[in-house]
């Protein structure tokens, strides 16, 4: 999962208008999207939103194969990773002195991974605005408030702070902005579609996040 994205959900969370940290679509007023959007059309607009997900996942790929030394981080990867399996295998076999050699290496081993993450977080020093401001000014001006439809709803988290798609309450509700049962919210679809291509972007780039 990469880790723009997670963060820029993060983020509309905290940025949310009058809803607070747990108030999505509560009011339709602040619902993400436009009465009149320019792309009408569930087709069209589940299609567009899947699309600006992968132009931002290329964009932030290309970021990073320019900021970012594929090398360096992967070999810190690995050198992270043999150490902390190695780490983890003496501490169940209670080998004490095995496990004592390898702490005094931590210092080490953390100096690496906070090397790793910063590495990772230059790029987002340039990518995270532009995405915030596509997602807060454009998209809202392109879609409606919805732009697909699940077969089954995916509110698998209890509580109504991460709700992917319109309940049947809702739907009912004629001032919401859900329009039926189990439509996928703009954001939801765009941060769904997001996710899964940034996986195959990453590999086919060679862009790893190393975290």
């Amino acid at each position: 999962m990469e880790l723009e994205f997670i963060l820029l959900f993060l983020d509309t969370i905290f940025l949310q208008d009058d809803g607070g940290i747990f108030g999505f679509f509560e009011d339709t007023k602040n619902g993400l999207g436009s009465d009149d959007p320019i792309i009408k059309g569930i087709i069209p607009s589940m299609f567009a939103v899947a699309g600006i997900g992968i132009l931002l996942n290329l964009f932030n790929a290309g970021i990073r194969k320019k900021m970012i030394d594929q090398v360096k981080l992967k070999r810190i990867m690995k050198e992270t990773r043999a150490w902390q399996k190695e780490r983890i295998a003496a501490i169940r076999a209670k080998d004490q002195a095995k496990t004592d050699q390898l702490n005094k290496k931590s210092a080490y081993m953390n100096k690496m991974s906070m090397e790793m993450m910063q590495m990772n977080m230059r790029p987002m020093m340039i990518t995270f605005v532009p995405l915030i401001l596509i997602f807060y000014l454009v998209l809202p001006q392109l879609f409606f408030y919805t732009v697909a439809l699940s077969p089954i709803p995916l509110n698998v988290i209890p509580g109504e702070f991460f709700q992917l798609t319109c309940t049947s309450e809702q739907a009912l509700d004629p001032e919401h902005v859900c329009p039926e049962e189990n439509s996928l919210y703009l954001w939801a679809w765009y941060f769904l579609a997001s996710i899964a291509f940034s996986g195959i972007i990453m590999k086919v780039t060679k862009t790893t996040m190393g975290v």
